[in-house]
């Protein structure tokens, strides 16, 4: 542990508060808007714009984030702006402020998620950046198991209060904002500059990138295309029949698996290499959703979710690291910050269509088309040297 610095304590330390505020709502959220009224196709459609706010945004502020030099002031302002959205759900129900309401948060985290990633990578060297990256993501989702467990237990002794939930979301919110303060800014990333960043201008660097980068970002970016939100897993739960004690119960269980095995996977990345661990989560994504397409069972369930939670640690904070290796240390948020923009692109496509897919054909169609373009991917990334 005496490679994490204090930099990587707090900004882990704000992840975790952050994540307990949105993973309280998270499970929550798809029954709720079931509950006042809303269709599958529209949670597919709010779910994959949110995301695709966050992505977009990420390019841009993180390309602003190099060009300015700066880091920290990025990261305090996207942490409060996504604690002020929790207490926003709680006052209307309407389409449009939901709508404002969730992308708002997604915003928040588009504006801070390029700088932040820049200061993890500026804390870690070549051969510890997966060990960073798998710490940070572990304290990250650690918060999403105190969150929604905090929501079971919430629920429980008052059931359908789903107002107040997003009322007290906003305390882990505000810890947050207060922790993001303890942060300074080192050193200078880049020398200031005066050139004007439009908000696509981060698509440049696509031409300007190493070759592995686009290779990279092509494998990457398929993946992402069929890979719709999360919420998808629990309403196929709640398919099932079961409750929504056992839903938040096992998306819990989820992120607790998730958080123990992120810090173990980075530090075996580091070891064996990014690809291998990568694309062996991979291969677990495809057995998961090609699971989910048949089973009904609640045991079923709990194991598939397993699963889900080592796929997560082995890929998602993995891939960060793996493009901060393959960056110049100058354009390190525009690099993750350009993936994350396409990636959000591509989520929104793909919430989207799983919407449309679940309700004109069903949810097995969703899970093995999905599956299957996944395997695809997993050949690709097998075959590239």
């Amino acid at each position: 542990m005496s490679s994490i610095s204090k930099t990587v304590w707090i900004l882990s330390i704000i992840s975790l508060c952050t994540d307990a505020a949105s993973e309280m709502l998270y499970p929550v959220m798809p029954v709720y808007l079931k509950s006042i009224g809303f269709s599958i196709v529209f949670i597919g459609l709010l779910e994959g714009i949110a995301e695709a706010t966050a992505g977009l945004s990420k390019g841009y502020f993180g390309k602003l984030s190099d060009v300015t030099g700066k880091r920290v002031p990025f990261v305090q302002l996207g942490y409060t702006l996504s604690a002020i959205s929790k207490p926003m759900l709680a006052f209307f129900i309407t389409p449009l402020w939901i709508f404002f309401s969730r992308t708002i948060d997604r915003l928040g985290k588009g504006i801070r998620t390029g700088a932040r990633d820049a200061l993890l990578s500026d804390e870690a060297t070549p051969a510890t950046k997966g060990k960073i990256f798998g710490f940070h993501r572990s304290m990250d989702t650690l918060g999403a198991v105190i969150g929604p467990a905090f929501a079971l237990v919430y629920l429980y002794y008052n059931p359908s209060h789903y107002k107040s939930l997003f009322l007290i979301a906003f305390i882990p919110g505000v810890l947050a904002i207060v922790a993001t303060l303890f942060l300074k800014q080192k050193t200078i990333q880049a020398k200031p500059s005066k050139t004007k960043v439009g908000f696509f201008s981060f698509l440049t660097y696509w031409k300007q990138s190493d070759v592995r980068y686009r290779k990279l970002l092509i494998g990457l970016l398929t993946f992402a295309l069929f890979n719709s939100s999360d919420v998808f897993l629990l309403l196929k739960v709640k398919e099932a029949g079961i409750n929504d004690t056992y839903v938040i119960g096992i998306y819990i269980f989820y992120n607790l698996i998730y958080s123990l095995s992120a810090f173990p996977m980075g530090i075996l990345a580091d070891k064996l290499g990014m690809k291998k661990i990568f694309i062996t989560g991979l291969f677990i994504f495809i057995i998961v959703y090609a699971g989910m397409g048949i089973t009904t069972e609640l045991w079923w369930f709990v194991l598939l979710f397993l699963l889900y939670g080592i796929y997560a640690a082995a890929t998602e904070g993995i891939a960060k690291a793996w493009i901060s290796n393959i960056a110049d240390k100058k354009d390190t948020a525009t690099a993750i910050g350009t993936f994350a923009g396409l990636q959000s692109i591509c989520s929104l496509f793909a919430s989207t269509i799983a919407g449309v897919i679940w309700f004109q054909l069903g949810s097995l169609y969703l899970f093995i088309i999905a599956a299957t373009v996944s395997f695809l991917v997993f050949v690709y990334f097998l075959l590239w040297k």
